[in-house]
């Protein structure tokens, strides 16, 4: 007989809610989302026309008091709140996965992680770009050797917003964990340490630029792994032109690709996974592989945002690791916390 679907619980209605968790669970197998949590009257009614039968609770009080009609609990909601609504859900005996970051410090992090170990329930991260088309193209060449000894590592997420958005990413009050060094720099230091392993020195730049900008919008980070990799990766705001996405220099020559990941944009423009060829990239945007004068297009491995759900499913019931783990977490959260002293002080910070 087939298993009863996972009740899921979501919080926060915003743009993580809405334009990915909620498709992404609606979109696995074996998932049914059951409860939104927002306050906005607007939101609540995208929600419902989006998923029919959906209930939908005005504040997490509402939805904590239904716990036990649910299997899993996402928490989408502001930056501030994650640390505090994860470890209630784990209180109240609920599986979670928390929007990135974790929290602001990799002590918060492991705190929750020594909590949900004690009540054997998991608790897992959004970290959704392990499952872009580059990093899992990238991770093929690398399991085949076909870099040779990889140098250096660069990435880029660079945009061009020349004018501050506004909200509380990009507020200056330091309890919001604003900024793009929380924001894409979690995104880039999680594939780095995903790629190749822990960080054992760290420097940082980070700089506010634009007229009205609260929080850093322009930052780079380096990371020397215990390996000898050297990672370089580049957040930005203030972009013009936008760098490769990828460059990976290594003794048998280099992989360079341009270009985001489409998941992304097809979710926020309200495409489904399992509708036409979810990830597929033309090969107009392939990237490159080799020499200066022997340089060959490589096909690009199509994004997979949906197994990260479908490996928080398993993992529900069979107990296991989930997809991305907390301690995981606390690592990037670590190397975040030392790109921060060091932006703030000048000075470079060893981890091992």
């Amino acid at each position: 007989m087939e298993a009863r679907a996972l009740r899921v619980g979501l919080i926060g209605y915003g743009l993580a809610g809405s334009a990915f968790h909620a498709p992404l669970i609606t979109a696995t197998p074996g998932l049914a989302l059951e409860l939104v949590v927002t306050s906005s009257a607007e939101r609540a009614r995208q929600a419902m026309t989006a998923y029919p039968g959906v209930r939908i609770c005005g504040d997490a009080d509402a939805l904590f008091a239904r716990a036990d009609a649910l299997d899993l609990l996402v928490v989408a909601s502001p930056n501030r709140t994650h640390v505090a609504l994860a470890e209630r859900a784990l209180r109240a005996g609920l599986p979670v996965v928390v929007d990135k970051p974790l929290a602001a410090t990799a002590a918060e992090a492991e705190q929750l992680a020594a909590l949900a170990e004690e009540r054997g329930l998991v608790l897992s991260v959004f970290h959704n770009r392990r499952w872009d088309n580059d990093f899992l193209t990238l991770c093929g060449l690398l399991e085949r050797g076909e870099l040779g000894r990889v140098y250096r590592f660069e990435s880029r997420f660079e945009r061009w917003r020349p004018k501050p958005k506004g909200g509380w990413r990009e507020s200056g009050d330091p309890g919001e964990l604003g900024g793009l060094l929380y924001d894409l720099g979690s995104h880039v230091v999680d594939q780095a340490l995903a790629l190749f392993g822990p960080a054992a020195t760290v420097y940082a730049e980070s700089d506010v630029r634009r007229p009205g900008a609260e929080v850093d919008d322009d930052t780079f980070i380096a990371v020397t792994h215990t390996g000898g990799v050297r990672s370089h990766l580049w957040v930005s705001a203030t972009a013009a032109q936008l760098g490769p996405r990828f460059r990976v220099l290594g003794s048998h020559g280099a992989y360079v690709k341009h270009g985001l990941d489409p998941q992304e944009s097809a979710l926020r423009a309200g495409e489904r996974p399992g509708l036409g060829d979810w990830g597929v990239e033309p090969e107009t945007a392939w990237g490159t592989l080799g020499e200066p004068e022997s340089a060959r297009p490589v096909p690009t491995v199509d994004g997979d945002y949906p197994a990260y759900y479908r490996a928080v499913a398993a993992a529900v019931r069979s107990g296991d690791a989930p997809p991305v783990t907390a301690p995981e977490a606390a690592e990037t959260l670590r190397v975040l916390e030392a790109a921060r002293h060091c932006a703030r002080t000048g000075q470079s910070v060893t981890l091992r």
